[in-house]
């Protein structure tokens, strides 16, 4: 369903001035039960867009009413309610009008879904839920803490017990969302010495602008060429050709065409080609070993 069609030019979008979006989808009256069927058996049965069109500027206000519930955990009010329009859109495109369920009661789980999908994205750099329990355990925790303190062993047991996790794994969620991504770079307005402040860009290495590695990857690099030129120099002459027709030329050349250059079979190049591969190899690891 393509969500530039379902939106119409009297809403506004949340991210430009979220207090006038408010306002709009607030004004949208609500469908009764008998008009809600009657738009979603046109969606269903004929894929009528201007039904779908008005199923969902008419469940708005609901994606609002949801999302104001996720407040706590820092993300942007317009961001969410777009995530949950995605949920409610997805729902109102698989809605079925013939389950005998109003859509709103159909449309919280899609909705809730984009939701958390966006909290889980964005609200850590590290991933902080991965599996199921993981993800109830993070949206129930927060409300089902009865104050700002940490949780006591007995309360962590009732609620390891009212959501089917361990105890370890709550005091660990707890740990999780009490906890703070670092910055990589010290603050822009900061009057430390940037040299003393604890910040990973103080302190973490960087090898790859090494001097001393820049350098032995330079000569390494310079001694593996000139053995292979050596290498090179000890094969026979249709040897040396084969090598580079097919390993050194911007246009390699396949076996057929050595064979016909050759006045031999495609095989009979391929054992050439493979004979000269293990003469250079062990040409240059003789030389390796000696120079050790």
């Amino acid at each position: 369903m393509d969500s530039a069609l379902i939106l119409q030019p009297t809403i506004e979008v949340p991210g430009v001035d979220l207090e006038a979006y408010m306002r709009s989808v607030s004004t949208v009256a609500l469908l009764t039960e008998q008009e809600e069927k009657a738009l979603a058996e046109r969606l269903f049965y004929h894929e009528d867009v201007e039904a779908a069109r008005r199923l969902v500027i008419a469940h708005l206000r609901f994606v609002v009413h949801i999302a104001r519930s996720y407040k706590g955990y820092g993300l942007p009010q317009a961001d969410l309610i777009q995530e949950g329009n995605l949920g409610l859109m997805k729902a109102v495109k698989r809605f079925d009008p013939t389950r005998g369920v109003r859509l709103v009661s159909f449309a919280v789980h899609w909705i809730k879904a984009e939701i958390h999908e966006f909290v889980l994205r964005n609200w850590r750099i590290v991933k902080i839920a991965t599996t199921k329990a993981q993800r109830k355990l993070f949206f129930n925790l927060r409300s089902a803490k009865k104050s700002l303190a940490l949780l006591s062993q007995d309360e962590a047991k009732a609620i390891a017990g009212d959501l089917n996790v361990s105890v370890k794994e709550v005091f660990e969620m707890e740990g999780r969302l009490g906890a703070h991504d670092a910055a990589y770079d010290a603050p822009a307005d900061s009057s430390q010495d940037d040299e003393n402040m604890y910040v990973p860009a103080n302190y973490l290495q960087d090898t790859g602008v090494d001097p001393a590695m820049l350098v032995e990857q330079e000569m390494d690099s310079g001694f593996a060429y000139e053995d292979l030129a050596a290498g090179i120099k000890l094969l026979d002459e249709r040897s040396r050709d084969i090598l580079q027709q097919r390993w050194l030329s911007d246009e390699k050349a396949t076996l057929h065409q050595l064979a016909a250059k050759y006045g031999v079979s495609a095989e009979r190049i391929r054992q050439l080609e493979k004979s000269a591969m293990k003469k250079l190899r062990t040409s240059i690891n003789d030389d390796y070993l000696f120079d050790a």
